[in-house]
């Protein structure tokens, strides 16, 4: 576990000493604000629900943003040789990188509390839906930061690491907007592996074990093909 929160903090630290943290928060921030305030007094009372809905589509972008280097960069530069010849498991690389991000992704929504904190001077706000909507946000970043992870660990290329990511996000989020097209079975079952019919769910103050339960499935499988993906460089 020491080994584990080592390469974590490592990971969480290398953001702050570039500009990549400070950037990607920055313009989740700004565009977060651009778009809610500009629709948040025409619904004439107080809630956060399209806050929420909003941040749900600035991440699935901005997460491979901070993903995309986790593994490509090491590959690039040759560090990951260096990296599992250590005393240190395939599996405590993957889970400190993904711990060091989910810091970083942590202290993104922490900041994006100052949104509901103002709405509530607007209003009686509940706060019961808001909660939610922060648990229905960090389950969904932990499936997206293992995508990306997962993503990182199939080439030493970013870009390519970021669009491999960010196609899968998207998938997982658009799925949704063709539904209608499709037939009523096929329907019921990609409508239960999108992430808005999940998320809406938690965000209108419902928190089902179902849901919970999915995005935790889709981290776990994300982790263990970054996991495969890393231990195959062993053999070759």
């Amino acid at each position: 576990m020491q080994n584990t929160l080592t390469i974590a903090g490592r990971q969480f630290r290398s953001f702050f000493n570039g500009a990549t943290a400070y950037i990607v928060m920055a313009i989740v921030l700004m565009v977060l604000g651009f778009f809610f305030w500009q629709t948040f007094f025409l619904f004439g009372r107080a809630t956060a629900r399209e806050m929420f809905t909003w941040l749900f589509r600035i991440l699935v972008f901005a997460v491979p943003a901070l993903t995309m280097g986790l593994i490509a960069e090491e590959k690039r530069t040759g560090t990951i040789e260096l990296l599992i010849t250590m005393p240190v498991t395939d599996a405590q690389v993957i889970l400190g990188k993904f711990l060091g991000v989910a810091g970083l992704y942590g202290i993104m929504l922490l900041l994006t509390l100052a949104y509901p904190m103002s709405i509530s001077t607007l209003g009686n706000l509940d706060w019961g839906p808001v909660w939610t909507g922060y648990v229905a946000l960090a389950l969904q970043g932990a499936a997206m930061v293992a995508i990306g992870l997962m993503a990182s660990s199939f080439t030493d290329n970013q870009l390519v690491a970021l669009f491999i990511a960010l196609t899968i996000n998207l998938f997982f989020w658009m799925i949704s907007l063709f539904l209608p097209l499709l037939p009523s079975e096929l329907a019921s079952i990609f409508e239960w592996i999108s992430f808005n019919y999940h998320f809406d769910s938690m965000t209108r103050g419902v928190v089902d074990l179902r849901d919970v339960l999915y995005f935790l499935s889709v981290a776990a499988i994300a982790l263990m093909v970054a996991f495969r993906s890393l231990e195959s460089r062993r053999w070759r």
